[in-house]
């Protein structure tokens, strides 16, 4: 009986680590989600946003959405397509610099471009810690940002800096209004980024 225990206990303890480890792994960050809430605003020039990682040194590392006006425009009558940051300058300017859109094709800009939602809501978008191509991205320090047209040439943006081996939780972030007093600012409220 005494041997019996023995065992039974032996091998409990061996099946320790791999458990502890288990739970190790199972608290590991996989994914950055991004939030916010989005109230449709009326008028030209406003509705426009991007969600997009870069790394510390302010490089593209990938766009997690930007809005199909911004890439691809809108054509009336016998208009010549346009991309619509080059026919709008302001539509989402930090975004277009970072991302060097004049040097993506068409089919690069599909690849993370979506319709403008038409209706308002929460808006939700999810980083899994890899680049445009797909490739698991480095363990580092990284930015997270929204950018948004609220109207015209006034913007705000969202940033927020983590660490790849940072403990699920929130990220800090803070925000850059270029018009204190426009009265489109309600466009995006609620902005969180949760590391999953």
């Amino acid at each position: 009986m005494k041997q019996l225990m023995t065992i039974i206990i032996a091998a409990i303890l061996l099946g320790l680590p791999s458990m502890v480890g288990q739970k190790k792994n199972a608290s590991k960050a996989t994914t950055l989600e991004v939030t916010f809430n989005y109230q449709k605003q009326d008028g030209p020039g406003s509705n426009q946003y991007a969600v997009w990682i870069e790394n510390e040194k302010g490089e593209m590392v990938k766009t997690l959405f930007v809005t199909s006006y911004t890439t691809k425009g809108r054509t009336r009558g016998n208009e010549q397509p346009m991309r619509g940051y080059i026919k709008r300058p302001a539509c989402v300017p930090t975004w277009v610099k970072t991302a060097k859109a004049d040097d993506l094709t068409d089919q690069q800009l599909d690849a993370f471009t979506g319709a403008t939602p038409k209706v308002s809501g929460i808006q939700t978008f999810t980083w899994d810690f890899t680049d445009q191509q797909g490739k698991a991205v480095r363990k580092g320090t990284y930015r997270v940002k929204v950018e948004a047209t609220l109207f015209n040439a006034s913007t705000i943006t969202y940033t927020g800096t983590f660490n790849t081996n940072d403990k699920p939780g929130s990220i800090k972030l803070t925000s850059q209004l270029t018009e204190q007093d426009e009265k489109h600012k309600d466009m995006v409220t609620g902005v969180k980024a949760i590391i999953k």
